[in-house]
């Protein structure tokens, strides 16, 4: 990361970032499936999950599958691994009830309210994000955090997902801010910091998942770390 005197912009992703993803989707899986009655403990069945979700998102972002197969093919992909069987119908059935829940619950990472009132009183925040349009501002809204941030930028609306340019073209555009006054902070390395990277912008990377990235490259493990670089 250069010098970030010039610095007028911060864009956020959102989840994996300040709304604690994994931590609320567990709560709302426990939900679903006791309104289901799908006889599977929470635990295990997260440990399957969470890398063919990642997995599946990755192939999202890279428009390899839909949204509607993404939101099958996890559940799927999972139960099958776990030797359960389920109809297409249940399985749509707990995906209309997950992305229902997933919003209910709204625990954010440690320190991302106070982190997010230190950088307000100096910068204009932004949210660019390449969830579901309905699911993530209702997580801004129920974890209320919505008002700190000047714009959201959802890749629904561009058409595109992070990394494509446009994304992060489009966030510039609506915010009035130019590259090089902006920064991008968010989990995801690929599609967050080398997006924003190809576009000129500022980038550091939060580091949720403890990944080994080039040296080369700004991050914090901690979202109170970002204070020592804005």
């Amino acid at each position: 990361m250069n010098n970030t005197n010039e610095i007028k912009h911060v864009f956020f992703d959102l989840d994996h970032t300040l709304w604690d993803f994994d931590k609320n989707s567990a709560l709302a899986f426990s939900r679903v499936f006791k309104k289901h009655k799908i006889a599977i403990e929470i635990a295990p069945f997260l440990r399957v999950y969470e890398p063919i979700n990642f997995n599946y998102w990755k192939d999202f972002r890279e428009e390899r599958v839909t949204k509607e197969q993404l939101r099958r093919g996890r559940l799927s992909d999972t139960f099958k691994t776990l030797k359960q069987e389920y109809t297409i119908d249940v399985i749509d059935a707990l995906s209309e009830s997950y992305i229902d829940e997933l919003p209910v619950d709204n625990h954010l990472f440690d320190g991302a309210i106070d982190l997010l009132t230190y950088l307000a009183a100096k910068y204009e925040l932004h949210i660019i994000t390449n969830g579901f349009s309905e699911v993530q501002f209702l997580k801004l809204k129920n974890s209320k955090i919505d008002h700190f941030f000047k714009t959201v930028t959802t890749s629904e609306e561009v058409g595109k997902k992070k990394p494509n340019p446009l994304v992060f073209e489009k966030a510039l555009s609506k915010a009035a801010a130019i590259p090089s006054q902006s920064i991008m902070i968010g989990d995801t390395f690929e599609a967050d910091i080398l997006g924003a990277q190809n576009v000129g912008m500022h980038t550091l990377f939060y580091n949720y998942r403890s990944e080994r990235i080039p040296d080369t490259y700004a991050l914090v493990n901690q979202l109170s770390e970002i204070k020592n670089h804005l």
